[in-house]
């Protein structure tokens, strides 16, 4: 699902066990694969990078230039080769990210997609921008 949040694009993505069992398949291959580059919450600086392994919120914008990366979901596609378990591509320069919003070594964006505050509400609602205890 894509929202918009102050004029931004924001991905809610629901991961499968797989999805969350080949997150820790690729760290040899991601440059800053424990999220050490300060773009996310200190709940969301996990494995999983959310409050909820299951549910990815992140902003779709590209951290090279400003793009905004497709979904790309489907394993080992021809043009994204054989290592590819699903994630985010950005065709205009070629950057990919994964199921985790973590950038991949060797591409031009420099640092893993930017995870904002966000809170739940309850079991289905989402407030994005605030945290829990924040006035």
């Amino acid at each position: 699902m894509t929202v918009a949040w102050r004029g931004k694009p924001v991905w809610i993505l629901h991961r499968t066990k797989q999805n969350l069992a080949d997150l820790k398949t690729l760290d040899s291959q991601l440059r800053d694969p424990n999220s050490e580059v300060d773009h996310q919450p200190p709940y969301c600086k996990n494995e999983y990078r959310s409050r909820k392994p299951e549910y990815l919120i992140v902003i779709g914008i590209c951290t090279h230039l400003g793009c905004s990366p497709t979904y790309r979901p489907e394993i080992a596609p021809p043009d994204l080769g054989p290592d590819w378990k699903g994630g985010y591509f950005c065709p205009c320069h070629g950057s990919r990210f994964d199921l985790a919003a973590r950038v991949y070594k060797g591409v031009p964006a420099p640092t893993n997609l930017v995870i904002m505050k966000y809170m739940y509400l309850d079991e289905t609602r989402v407030l994005i921008g605030k945290d829990e205890g924040a006035a």
